[in-house]
């Protein structure tokens, strides 16, 4: 639906679904005097907040009285979004039930898993996949959920991906790869998981720099440390040495 300007009537029914006032929800939503989906001016529905506050009952609420799951704000962020992002793993799957898409992208390509990932919600990365989700998608900058849980240092969800099928060493647009970032951000853990899962030790970015060298920019010793058991390369920054000569 078209967005308007809020009545006090579309205000009331955001506030009762961002506390999760469900009776109060059913009152407004039977007078007749408000739309379910109605919006804010950044195109937030009462679902997508009752979803980011993981109010179960507001959610049900909402959806019974035909709310549309798949609603959208201008970030196209939807309530399946929000949930998966605060980790109100019922309200995931409450929602997928009732028609979410599981992976519908926001305007950066990012998706629900992308943000269970990002926060280290490992109950709804597999409830997520479980559900269809695609452990290879990727957002406009070539990220994929691999490298956002890399990044994070989440290596029980790094795992859940790689039993998944998730390539080891897709890379963002500028080259960095899930170990890269993992090398970069000092998480050892993560850099020796995706070792084991056969990542390439001297993948580059696009400026030459490899996760070695990045690693020991850092200063970054226990990543160094589980590096060199695979015997990097020590020309760490071939490219810029070359273009520099």
């Amino acid at each position: 639906m078209s967005m308007k300007k809020e009545s006090p009537w579309d205000v009331e029914l955001h506030l009762s679904a961002a506390r999760g006032d469900s009776k109060r929800l059913q009152v407004l939503l039977e007078s007749g005097r408000v739309h379910v989906d109605c919006k804010d001016k950044d195109g937030t529905t009462p679902l997508i907040l009752a979803a980011a506050g993981g109010h179960v009952e507001a959610v049900t609420e909402l959806l019974q009285q035909g709310a549309d799951p798949n609603a959208k704000r201008l970030t196209s962020t939807t309530a399946l979004f929000f949930a998966a992002q605060g980790g109100f793993l019922d309200v995931v799957n409450l929602l997928i039930d009732h028609g979410a898409t599981v992976d519908s992208c926001s305007i950066d390509g990012g998706t629900p898993l992308f943000v269970a990932c990002q926060c280290g919600h490992l109950d709804v990365v597999v409830s997520m996949i479980e559900r269809g989700a695609n452990a290879n998608a990727h957002m406009k900058d070539g990220a994929t959920a691999l490298f956002i849980a890399a990044q994070n240092g989440h290596v029980r969800i790094l795992e859940v991906l790689l039993e998944q099928g998730a390539k080891t060493d897709a890379a963002r647009t500028d080259g960095a790869t899930p170990l890269w970032i993992a090398a970069q951000m000092g998480h050892d853990h993560a850099v020796r998981r995706l070792l084991k899962a056969g990542a390439k030790v001297d993948t580059t970015r696009h400026d030459g720099a490899t996760p070695l060298f990045k690693a020991a920019h850092k200063g970054h010793t226990a990543v160094i440390g589980e590096l060199l058991k695979y015997r990097p390369s020590l020309g760490i920054l071939p490219v810029i040495f070359r273009v520099s000569k």
